[in-house]
């Protein structure tokens, strides 16, 4: 762990010590992974991080002893004997007083919470923070940028070199796997989630699975692709048509891509996630084609490939300079197929800057 990392991540340690008075609290407990790693770099699956004013300790087992000292930083290491759950409950009883510990409702079990409970006695209080981590995550640094704009890069390669293998009688599990397989070819450590190849009429399944269906003529294929390099994530979505496409289709095609340059245009520090939203709701509304856009139009993106803020209707997350968010507007009109076109960008003084940079004009195939 060098220099660089140990300050950056007692500078998030200290950030998120400022929340306390907010929260009302002595202590945070975060369970999350990406919480953890993000706040003091331990990538492994089991562990707990309970964050105080005067101190940070990450609970663990002995699986991790030798990765924990590689990784952490900016927080004690505790190999847990007898439970990671149990230790922190004992920490917290022999730290005494009657301390009001945060901690995520939506990412503790029921089960952990209740052992929380038994193991550290009646004197500790519980109380339910509103995603505090997640909110300092949503703005980026600099070198979460760097790593963000290299896998939207590799990414758009990715798509790039896959156009090649898009041609009738693939079946969309074999270019789904293709495309991963390019994905770790360029040094991704792997996707961002299971990559989405619909073809034809199962085009219209937002979140569809590819399958054994083989791509035919005729038919718009969408896909929507990936990767995770050095612990951040990509998202990219484009639509191809093979053969020569329909007057009515290209029209479509062109709707979505306005609406996606038009939220482009509403992201500005200061606009809230709900405007955004708006402005490309507004492009299909004017084209008589807002009830086929089903989804809302993006989301945050970092170290998970769904983070804040989630760029939905009336949603009033206000925009800041540094965050990272998807913009993919879509339509999909069941028996005909759907069109979907997603660009990551970041938000800055100016406005929103592409980080992927794959052709969006329509490709026929």
């Amino acid at each position: 762990m060098g220099a660089k990392d140990q300050s950056l991540n007692r500078s998030r340690l200290d950030r998120l010590r400022f929340c306390f008075s907010e929260l009302h609290a002595d202590a945070l407990l975060v369970s999350h992974p990406a919480n953890i790693r993000y706040l003091c770099g331990f990538t492994g699956s089991a562990g707990l991080l309970l964050v105080e004013l005067p101190k940070a300790t990450l609970f663990t087992d002995s699986r991790y002893t030798f990765q924990a000292k590689e990784e952490v930083s900016g927080a004690r290491i505790q190999i847990a004997k007898d439970g990671i759950v149990k230790a922190v409950g004992e920490a917290l009883r022999k730290r005494g007083g009657q301390p009001l510990v945060a901690y995520s409702a939506n990412h503790l079990t029921v089960a952990q919470k209740e052992a929380l409970h038994s193991a550290s006695g009646a004197s500790v209080r519980w109380l339910k923070d509103a995603s505090v981590v997640e909110r300092l995550r949503a703005v980026k640094d600099r070198e979460e940028l760097a790593r963000i704009r290299e896998a939207a890069e590799l990414i758009s390669e990715v798509f790039r070199r896959g156009l090649p293998f898009i041609k009738p009688g693939i079946s969309e599990l074999e270019l789904a796997g293709k495309m991963e397989y390019t994905m770790k070819e360029l040094g991704a450590s792997g996707a961002s989630f299971e990559t989405i190849v619909a073809s034809g009429p199962r085009s219209a399944w937002a979140h569809a699975r590819p399958t054994a269906k083989l791509l035919k003529k005729s038919e718009l294929v969408v896909l929507d692709q990936g990767a995770i390099l050095r612990g951040y994530c990509s998202d990219l979505t484009r639509t191809v048509f093979l053969g020569r496409i329909s007057p009515k289709l290209r029209r479509m095609y062109g709707a979505v891509l306005e609406a996606q340059e038009a939220a482009k245009k509403a992201i500005r520090p200061g606009a809230t996630a709900g405007e955004v939203d708006a402005a490309a709701r507004g492009v299909l509304r004017r084209r008589g084609l807002a009830k086929y856009f089903t989804h809302s139009t993006g989301h945050g993106l970092g170290l998970e490939v769904h983070e804040m803020p989630r760029l939905g209707r009336g949603e009033k997350f206000v925009l800041q300079e540094g965050m990272v968010v998807t913009v993919e507007p879509g339509i999909y009109v069941q028996g005909t197929g759907g069109i979907r076109i997603e660009d990551d960008v970041v938000v800055q003084a100016g406005g929103a800057a592409d980080l992927t940079n794959a052709t969006r004009e329509l490709i026929e195939i």
